[in-house]
């Protein structure tokens, strides 16, 4: 009952033909069907089917649920029954299959066709075109009802099969009471497998009429321990001398440097050539603090899509980067170090920000840590196509938008990466706060990783060596309750972001991945390796506080 419900809500109807493996990371009806047959009477099959009828469920159930190569399909269907076995083998179907995994897999098929909130999906599951396997499933339907005792209590086996059916009449009504009335029956395993499906359920509602890209709502007070409690430890940092008189202002550093040339009328694009008598009316208007946005090397892969989307003139945007190196056409590093320098002179302080949450579609990292970041092997959505340009300047790998982006039709929640050298091809998440469109030129870092998170505080402590005032970009999707919602909600609730709901983890399995908060840590290692440096914390969801008292961050907004 677990993978046709799922495949009726995250994709076309044809789902369950183009992907082989079911539900990622989920129940097949391969893994329903084995689990069951462990509990079946000790019947032999073929007395009861008969041998021609047991070899063609090879083909029927291949049909509908698990051929890797369609064309090794057709070519089944012109074969004799006992040509079957070893062509269907071949390609890959079939692997492990018993004859009692065989006639459990042809039951439940059969007690799906008759499950009426399924109805929508019965031309995938009908036997109709299998006549002979139709009327020897029915054979042994009632063989199994009349001649072997009941299921461990539960009754004859195709009756527990048609129970959940009669329990509900919705499929989120039936996975409920299987988890609940068959937690005994089987594996702990499925049981898990079965929350996710009804996870991927909720998603489906959640973004109902989206398509499969774009995320609709808000995103806060859904998943576990949204709500900050009063009782979590306090760990203020503490502030330095200088920090509480701090006052900040804001430059976007490229249009700054514009104004200053129209200013002066001289060119100014470089940061050592801002005159001196600008960083002295800031001083004489009471600013202590310059934060510059937009320093570091940005993405190539973010200018030109928006320059192909309709906007010639645009800039990459300054929270898609490439690396942390202040940009070239900034002056680099020596003109960075000048403005710092007359800065300080003047009692200003620079402020940089730092992105953590993801990097560039085309990011170093996408191309030398390609392990580093949220993804899948196949795309979450058989719809998807990735037929646009390559948008790294990387010899070493391609990237590539889904299609919908350029038609304006949709907003993917995945892009391709290529590896030129290998031939592998990966589907990178882009970063996404479950509030809006996926960040299309953008890639999610996956904070479950260890190493992830370790190289992200090395960044940080290298910023922290270089700028005494951090802002942090979007912390607030880092706190452990939101990389849970948005990347690995758990078993039974929606995905914040399409297609994480099958891919959750439970309570236990995500606290051993990200044992404690992440900015807790941060906060910790600067403390100690770069200590002075004021931290400000981009964060909402009513986290502010939470950031503040018990996070440690010395600011928020």
């Amino acid at each position: 009952m677990v993978l046709p419900a799922a495949g009726s809500l995250i994709g076309p109807q044809d789902l369950l033909l183009l992907r082989p493996n079911g539900l990622a990371g989920g129940a097949t009806l391969r893994e329903l069907a084995a689990a069951l047959a462990e509990r079946l009477p000790d019947v032999k099959p073929t007395d009861v089917l008969g041998a021609a009828a047991l070899q063609a469920s090879f083909l029927a159930l291949a049909g509908h649920f698990d051929v890797q190569e369609p064309r090794a399909l057709d070519r089944a269907r012109a074969q004799a029954p006992e040509q079957l076995p070893s062509t269907l083998s071949g390609a890959g179907v079939g692997a492990g299959a018993t004859a009692a995994s065989e006639l459990a897999a042809l039951l439940v098929l059969r007690a799906l066709a008759a499950n009426p909130a399924l109805r929508g999906l019965r031309p995938l599951l009908d036997l109709a075109p299998w006549p002979a396997v139709e009327a020897g499933v029915a054979s042994a339907a009632q063989w199994l009802t009349e001649n072997e005792p009941p299921l461990r209590g539960w009754g004859p086996l195709p009756a527990v099969f048609a129970q959940p059916a009669a329990a509900a009449d919705t499929v989120e009504g039936q996975l409920e009471w299987m988890a609940d009335a068959w937690s005994e029956l089987l594996p702990p395993a499925l049981v898990q497998s079965i929350g996710r499906v009804r996870g991927a359920v909720a998603e489906e509602q959640t973004h109902r009429g989206s398509g499969p890209g774009p995320v609709q709502g808000p995103g806060v007070g859904s998943g576990p321990g949204d709500a900050v409690g009063d009782d979590a430890e306090e760990s203020f940092s503490e502030d330095h001398d200088w920090m509480p008189s701090c006052v900040l202002i804001a430059k976007q550093a490229f249009v700054w440097l514009d104004q200053l040339s129209k200013q002066h009328g001289q060119s100014i694009t470089r940061l050592d050539q801002i005159p001196n008598e600008e960083l002295d009316e800031l001083a004489a208007r009471g600013f202590t603090g310059l934060w510059l946005i937009g320093l570091w090397e940005r993405s190539d892969a973010s200018r030109e899509i928006k320059r192909r989307m309709g906007n010639p003139e645009a800039e990459a945007s300054a929270y898609s980067l490439w690396d942390y190196v202040i940009a070239e056409r900034l002056g680099g590093e020596d003109a960075w170090r000048d403005l710092k320098e007359r800065a300080s002179e003047r009692g200003i302080r620079l402020a940089s920000d730092m992105v953590p949450n993801h990097v560039g579609i085309d990011g170093r990292w996408v191309v030398e840590h390609p392990d580093w970041f949220v993804q899948l092997p196949q795309p979450p959505y058989p719809g998807y196509t990735f037929d646009g340009p390559d948008l790294c300047e990387d010899s070493r790998v391609g990237v590539y938008l889904e299609d919908g982006y350029w038609t304006r039709s949709d907003a993917a929640v995945v892009f391709k990466r290529v590896d030129h050298h290998t031939g592998e091809v990966r589907y990178l998440y882009h970063g996404n706060d479950g509030t809006q469109m996926p960040w299309n030129d953008t890639a999610q870092l996956d904070y479950l990783n260890p190493a992830v998170r370790e190289a992200v505080i090395q960044l940080i402590l290298s910023v922290a060596r270089r700028f005494p005032i951090i802002r942090f970009d979007a912390a607030m999707t880092l706190a452990r309750r939101h990389v849970q919602r948005l990347w690995h909600p758990t078993p039974g609730a929606a995905g914040a972001v399409p297609s994480r709901a099958e891919h959750g983890a439970d309570a236990s399995e995500f606290a051993a991945a990200m044992p404690q908060e992440f900015w807790r840590e941060v906060v910790e290692r600067v403390q100690e390796e770069t200590p002075g440096t004021l931290l400000l914390a981009e964060a909402f969801w009513m986290m502010e506080g939470y950031f503040v008292r018990n996070l440690g961050m010395h600011r928020v907004y």
